[in-house]
């Protein structure tokens, strides 16, 4: 479902920027169980694009499927001109170092620092920087872009869980990517914290001009920092526009996602 006025929203994005991510009809399924029947998504350049949906909906597919960690059964991925699905491994691990990916869970290596876990991507990704023989000014940069500078020798058990999310934020940053995959940003964090991230997800766009694709319960978080939504329904695109478009809207299955 996409109303008139959706489709003049996307045709004036369309306009000005070009999509830096294309998804067309992608189909996947576990045995008689069909996760996406045909869905399709365009994220434009510099755009905060969110993916809502209800548990088990296929947020969370359609992710591993875009990042290539699970195969599609049928459909094309498009991430800046490149079809994911021609590219051999080491094209696809290029093509990695520019799609920043944000774990719910943070995902920070327990055994190392803060400085380590900023490294460590840096090391595995030698081919966008070359061998960096001094880490500490992408390090302290990256660091700073999420407010703590302080914590650098710091370890992930005395990070508290907005800390931990922000670090992991700058893990992800310090690559210099083009796009960034939000994977429920604000989960498990407490009013506060959580308003604190999504201002800080506004300021990075704002600072590296990125393109975000962003996978939130979150109705507060959606509203402040999208400027189109998606609703997954039923393993497709069930409706796309503007949080207040979609807020308004007489649809049940739409309005369900806005009830507090």
């Amino acid at each position: 479902m996409t109303t008139n006025s959706n489709t003049k929203i996307k045709q004036e994005i369309t306009s000005q920027k070009q999509p830096i991510i294309k998804l067309e009809n992608l189909k996947k399924a576990f045995g008689d169980n069909v996760v996406l029947n045909g869905f399709n998504l365009e994220l434009f350049e510099g755009e905060n694009l969110v993916i809502m949906g209800k548990s088990g909906s296929g947020k969370s597919v359609m992710i591993k499927c875009l990042i290539g960690l699970t195969e599609v059964d049928s459909g094309n991925i498009e991430i800046m001109g490149k079809n994911l699905r021609s590219l051999n491994q080491n094209e696809l691990n290029e093509l990695r170092t520019e799609v920043g990916f944000l774990f719910q869970g943070s995902a920070l290596y327990d055994s190392m620092t803060v400085r380590e876990n900023l490294e460590f991507p840096l090391r595995r990704h030698k081919q966008k920087f070359g061998i960096v023989n001094d880490t500490t000014p992408l390090v302290e940069e990256a660091l700073n872009s999420v407010g703590l500078l302080s914590a650098i020798n710091l370890m992930p058990a005395e990070l508290s869980g907005g800390m931990k999310r922000r670090i992991a934020l700058a893990r992800t940053l310090i690559l210099k990517p083009k796009i960034i995959l939000y994977d429920e940003p604000t989960s498990g964090l407490d009013p506060i914290t959580s308003k604190e991230i999504i201002e800080l997800m506004r300021n990075i766009q704002s600072q590296y001009n990125t393109s975000s694709l962003i996978i939130t319960h979150d109705v507060d978080c959606a509203r402040v920092v999208s400027e189109r939504m998606i609703l997954l329904i039923d393993g497709v695109n069930y409706a796309e526009g503007t949080f207040n478009e979609l807020s308004n809207s007489k649809d049940e299955k739409i309005k369900a996602f806005f009830k507090h």
